[in-house]
């Protein structure tokens, strides 16, 4: 479950989105983790919020090398971090509301805040797409979820459609 709450994410909608998002990239259901905050690529786990953890690691994927510095619940870059700590003028580290708080920029940059919270989840998933990895419509070639498949689990977790 999100650190922040309804309000602050704008709605129920908004929370189930964010936790999809964890099940989606498969940091949330890693067992041992903090619900995924605490997740390195490739499943391992790291043991402090002080900062993001700045790791570069190696996985084959498909049949090609794939090199990524992505943690956290939502699997955020290095360089991104750097750079939401910045403009979001963020203390405190890499904790799990200062992750949630970055999803929550990159929705609203990619313009899918009020289609999530109208419950229009399809085209939420599609503008965020080049974000995640782990939804369909990107190029990452890193086995995306199926929007149908995704939908289902939005529901599971207290979304509700337009």
């Amino acid at each position: 479950m999100p650190i922040i709450s309804a309000a602050q994410a704008g709605g129920p909608n908004v929370l189930a989105f964010l936790d999809m998002l964890g099940w989606s990239e498969g940091t949330a259901t890693i067992k041992g983790s903090d619900d995924g905050y605490n997740v390195l690529y490739g499943g391992g786990l790291f043991h402090s919020y002080a900062d993001h953890p700045r790791r570069r690691l190696t996985f084959r994927i498909n049949g090609k090398s794939v090199t990524s510095t992505a943690a956290g619940r939502y699997q955020l870059l290095e360089r991104y971090w750097d750079a939401y700590r910045v403009s979001l003028r963020l203390a405190g580290g890499f904790t799990p509301e200062n992750q949630d708080r970055i999803a929550m920029q990159q929705i609203r940059e990619r313009r899918a805040l009020d289609d999530i919270k109208a419950g229009r989840i399809q085209q939420a998933i599609e503008k965020c797409s080049n974000i995640w990895a782990s939804l369909p419509g990107n190029n990452y070639g890193q086995n995306p979820h199926r929007l149908d498949k995704l939908m289902v689990q939005w529901q599971k977790l207290g979304g509700v459609l337009a």
